[in-house]
């Protein structure tokens, strides 16, 4: 983590270029320069007074500060005596005159009448080449054992998404490595997709199979919300080694408080930037976005949002186009995104569901039916829909994959049929035609999670499977 500290004003004039007379000439005997521009831009960097408030109170989450004249956004420390580490912490809004902070960390020992001290105006991120193969908290600080990250380039994690005109056209294949979403839900470079699926339905796993098999250049995943647990889960037994060396992996537990799991989801596609712009083709993943968007629903509520929906606040929605359109296509590279969308209960009309659903450019359906018979990955490729498949696969790929497509409808409206042997043979020639395919259908739809499948395989496969 890494904050723009201004500099003292006694430290700016004393690095300042001194001024030489009018005698004062070089060996040559020219006149000196002065480089103005260069003190000029000392001096409005320098920050004369330091700005500084007092706690008054707590409410919620969120601390009360008098007198503190700083933006949202701005990045403050709370002293809370000599022998213990100061607490930093975010304006996130204000009320009453006093600015409203909410701490990184937990609220231990903050008491009225402590100082709170603006760091900085903007919050950056560390974003270089070696983070690859790390893990890292919300704020880009290192969770592994690995190397400190000190005099490493950093970015600001607040960014404005690429222009309209300024994006390339869609064109290019994203081979997953996933042979019923390369072949029957085909993503595109630069596109970006959701992930449906309820809890425990294989979620973590779709994504790891992503990180190993896909043809990207650099992962950068983000763990938002997740159970402690399960990190150490999917780092080594769903990521592997092979994923992590070439993945960025941020993580913010459950725990931690709503301010932190926001800017997790904010420095993870900061580094992702970082990795589009040196050239890179990345994949971004997130899970979940539900949880950012529980977060923010946090913050709105401590500054006094009004509820919607299930409790959602007006900034939620607003914030979630302005993450996601971070990613996909600039002028040169670009970012493809799978965030995945816990619905809660199952249910697809959630807020949060619907919401992203309007924003991405596609989604995947888990299903929890497909699971319990055992076919991983889960993909109701039914219900799945990619905005940008004819952008990148041919008439005659998409021909097989509408025959694959009303067999797999004729199975599952007539299935209590089926099951109950009720459906007589010849009743419909397109229910026999599926059945007669049944097999090898489901051999389709199943694949190995350590297995992958290329993109030229996956579409010889459903073609394969509609011609015969």
């Amino acid at each position: 983590m890494g904050f723009h500290r201004r500099r003292p004003l006694r430290e700016a004039l004393r690095d300042r270029p001194r001024k030489h007379s009018g005698h004062d000439r070089n060996a040559g005997g020219a006149r000196l320069s002065l480089p103005w521009a260069e003190t000029i831009h000392k001096v409005r960097r320098t920050d004369t007074v330091r700005v500084t408030g007092t706690v008054e109170n707590i409410v919620g989450l969120s601390i009360e500060v008098r007198g503190l004249s700083a933006s949202v956004g701005s990045v403050c420390r709370i002293d809370i005596g000599r022998s213990r580490l100061p607490v930093m912490g975010e304006v996130i809004g204000f009320r009453s005159g006093r600015a409203l902070v909410m701490p990184y960390q937990t609220l231990t020992g903050i008491a009225p009448g402590q100082k709170v001290a603006v760091v900085s105006n903007r919050l950056t991120v560390p974003a270089d080449e070696c983070l690859l193969g790390r893990v890292l908290d919300g704020l880009g600080r290192p969770l592994d054992d690995g190397p400190p990250l000190d005099r490493v380039n950093e970015r600001i994690v607040i960014a404005r998404p690429p222009r309209a005109l300024q994006r390339r056209r869609i064109t290019e294949p994203f081979v997953t490595g996933v042979r019923s979403m390369d072949a029957l839900v085909s993503v595109a470079r630069g596109q970006r997709m959701g992930i449906f699926a309820g809890s425990g339905v294989g979620k973590s796993v779709l994504l790891g199979m992503l990180a190993r098999n896909a043809a990207s250049d650099v992962n950068v995943v983000a763990l938002i919300g997740e159970r402690g647990r399960e990190v150490r889960e999917f780092i080594e037994r769903d990521l592997g080694p092979e994923g992590l060396a070439r993945s960025v992996v941020i993580v913010v537990t459950s725990d931690e408080n709503a301010v932190l799991r926001v800017k997790g989801a904010e420095t993870a596609m900061t580094i992702a930037e970082y990795f589009r712009d040196r050239g890179s083709n990345v994949l971004f993943m997130m899970d979940s976005i539900t949880r950012y968007a529980m977060a923010l629903r946090e913050i709105g509520l401590a500054i006094g949002e009004p509820p919607t929906t299930k409790g959602y606040t007006p900034s939620v929605f607003a914030a979630l186009p302005r993450l996601c359109e971070r990613a996909g296509w600039t002028e040169e590279n670009s970012i493809t995104a799978f965030l995945t969308v816990l619905i809660e209960g199952d249910d697809e009309n959630d807020p949060v569901g619907d919401a992203m659903r309007s924003i991405l450019d596609g989604h995947v359906m888990l299903s929890r039916d497909l699971a319990r018979q055992g076919q991983y990955p889960a993909i109701d490729v039914l219900g799945s829909v990619s905005r940008l498949r004819d952008a990148v696969v041919d008439d005659t790929v998409l021909a097989a994959g509408i025959k694959v497509m009303r067999w797999l409808k004729a199975l599952e409206e007539n299935r209590d049929l089926i099951n109950i042997g009720a459906y007589v043979a010849g009743s419909d020639p397109l229910v026999d035609a599926a059945l007669a395919k049944q097999d090898a259908l489901r051999a389709f739809l199943c694949q190995d999670v350590a297995n992958a499948t290329d993109w030229q395989g996956a579409l010889s496969d459903v073609m394969a499977l509609a011609s015969e």
